[in-house]
């Protein structure tokens, strides 16, 4: 009967029913249908992802006559977080997903810097372009001898007979082509030099290689400029005359017997040049240099650093018949200029080696004094440095604006005579132990020169630098080096001076050191091998006699010149480009060849190393 009376319904009512039970029906399912006044029903549980069970819930249900009225906001009290389940994330507060277009283009920026010089973090050089390198290559074709400069004949003399005595072919370095006619104002076709600061004095910037002649480059004007300066110095000349007239009315006494008695040199405490360098041991380098030129020229040169005693720091300031150059530390002098100001009174040259150190944080103080207190006699003032740092460079733009650059075409590059080997400390023997891979590298040095010199009573000493990053590793990887038969000492301010000044003065000694050595000796040296053999037990293969060793920091990378060494040891991959142009330049000095080796480990920056490798074989500035 049902049948036959829903059949009797047109089609359209029966459809409108079927829609309205289906609806209300769909209604029912719902937790909040329904609720259009208050109810009490046990609200529905909370979803598992939040923590509160406010989130994600339903909005209440207003009831009659309630309008917009928001709810009150009840905060949580203080053990509202205890005893929950889930974790406080609200869905939909969710962070969006990052478009899959953004995640592609960063992959493909990573791609592209990937294949970037690694050095770009470190650079610190100021670069200088190939089309300067070349036009200074033209103009250092013009001179060929020391003849063409402008210098005064007995200077001249001085260079050949005592600065580069010994050496067969005497012609001027790249550096010192182009600094000595531009010091001497000598015009060598060139274009004009940079115009004079407001007080005529001027400024120049000496930047070449390491191991090119910097030295004698800024010493051979400045000795011309004293020596000029003799001829001209009324005060000088009248002082002479005196001093001749005294020495005809003593009767030919020695003047050591009564020149403190006699009146004071005008040059007493008033130095015409001063020099200032960063260590003890350049004070001493320069001074000989100096004194090569002295012992000819006749002038007077002192040095004054800390490694001399302060009675002979004062006797060689206040001698009683002047001084002319003064070589010096920053520091020593400041201190000795506050106390007596006119100690710089007379300076018309100064010259900063090791520029980027001395005007560094460390040095800047004192060396800026000094400058300030010599800038009203002042008529040319150098700064002579390896490397041009953009700390430097700024520098120089900003306090000497007028500064004269002379820079040479290799500046910032290693030279290519020097070859660098790498040693992978991460691997079998050593197992990331630099220091026994250390200590195997300098035992396969000392034996194979020992089996290239043959049968021999006497064999050459090899002496070799390992450079360490921190102080407190110099002394670690020097007491090891002991323990394997090696003749090691660790260079810092600790260490004994006597000790030092003899490593040092067998290292810049440009003579060949030579020793006999013992049978067993020569009979381990001939076996070669590793050093896993060498430092066995047996008393006899555990020294290395043709080796000497100076473990060092960067202190002994500046300045020093190391002829003798031509092997380099990296014990730690230097921080910065600056640091790998010094530490290798002690090597392949004056156009002699040399070694350097690397060792790296797990922790070094290998695509660094890997870099500057590949430069020095293209013979390329590291910038």
């Amino acid at each position: 009967m049902w049948k036959t009376a829903r059949d009797s319904v047109c089609l359209i009512c029966r459809s409108a029913a079927t829609t309205t039970t289906s609806t209300s029906a769909r209604a029912s399912l719902e937790p909040w249908a329904g609720q259009r006044t208050f109810s009490t029903r046990r609200e529905q549980r909370p979803s598992r992802m939040v923590l509160s069970d406010r989130v994600a819930r339903p909005p209440p249900v207003r009831g009659p006559g309630e309008g917009n009225k928001k709810p009150r906001n009840k905060p949580d009290g203080p053990w509202a977080g205890m005893n929950r389940r889930v974790a406080n994330i609200d869905p939909r507060k969710a962070p969006k997903p990052k478009p899959v277009e953004e995640d592609s283009r960063r992959d493909k920026r990573d791609k592209n810097t990937k294949g970037q010089k690694a050095l770009k973090m470190q650079r610190a050089l100021a670069t200088i372009s190939y089309g300067q390198r070349t036009s200074i290559k033209e103009r250092m074709q013009e001179i060929q001898a020391f003849d063409q400069f402008d210098l005064l004949p007995v200077v001249k003399e001085a260079i050949a007979q005592e600065a580069l005595k010994g050496m067969t072919e005497i012609k001027p370095t790249p550096v010192q082509r182009l600094a000595i006619p531009a010091l001497l104002g000598q015009p060598m076709g060139r274009k004009p030099r940079r115009p004079k600061s407001d007080n005529g004095r001027e400024e120049f910037l000496l930047a070449a290689e390491t191991g090119s002649g910097k030295t004698l480059a800024y010493l051979v004007p400045a000795v011309n400029a004293i020596k000029k300066g003799d001829a001209d110095d009324e005060l000088v000349a009248s002082y002479n005359e005196r001093l001749a007239a005294e020495k005809e009315r003593r009767g030919g006494a020695p003047v050591s017997e009564w020149i403190e008695k006699f009146e004071p040199h005008p040059n007493t405490a008033r130095p015409r040049v001063v020099v200032l360098v960063p260590t003890a041991e350049l004070v001493d380098q320069v001074t000989s240099v100096a004194k090569k030129l002295a012992h000819y020229t006749k002038f007077k040169v002192r040095p004054l650093s800390a490694s001399i005693s302060p009675l002979r720091n004062q006797r060689n300031l206040y001698s009683p018949i002047g001084v002319d150059m003064i070589v010096s530390t920053p520091h020593l002098l400041a201190t000795i200029a506050k106390s007596d100001p006119n100690v710089l009174s007379r300076v018309s040259h100064l010259v900063i080696d090791e520029a980027d150190s001395l005007l560094d944080r460390s040095f800047s103080g004192d060396t800026t004094s000094i400058v300030d207190r010599a800038m009203p006699s002042l008529k040319q003032l150098i700064l002579c440095s390896a490397t041009i740092p953009r700390r430097l460079d700024t520098y120089m733009e900003e306090q000497f604006p007028y500064i004269n650059r002379i820079t040479t075409p290799n500046l910032h590059a290693i030279p290519r005579r020097v070859q660098l080997g790498v040693i992978d400390v991460s691997k079998d023997p050593y197992r990331n132990n630099k220091m026994l891979a250390c200590a195997d590298a300098i035992w396969s040095i000392g034996k194979e020169a020992a089996k290239h010199e043959g049968p021999k009573s006497e064999i050459d000493v090899k002496r070799i630098m390992v450079f360490v990053n921190e102080r407190e590793t110099t002394q670690q990887v020097a007491d090891y080096l002991v323990s394997k038969g090696i003749d090691a000492i660790a260079l810092h301010r600790d260490t004994e001076e006597h000790r030092k000044s003899e490593m040092l003065a067998s290292f810049t000694s440009n003579e060949p050191m030579k020793i006999s050595r013992p049978a067993e000796d020569a009979a381990a040296a001939a076996e070669g091998g590793k050093a896993g053999g060498a430092v066995s037990s047996s008393p006899t293969r555990r020294h290395l006699p043709n080796t000497k060793v100076i473990v060092a920091t960067d202190l002994a990378s500046r300045g020093i010149d190391t002829l003798a060494v031509r092997y380099v040891v990296l014990y730690d991959v230097p921080h910065t480009t600056i640091d790998f142009i010094h530490r290798l330049g002690r090597a392949g000095r004056m156009n002699r060849r040399g070694r350097g080796i690397v060792l790296v480990g797990k922790d070094d920056r290998r695509d660094v190393v890997a870099e500057v490798k590949e430069s020095m074989f293209m013979g390329q500035a590291l910038v």
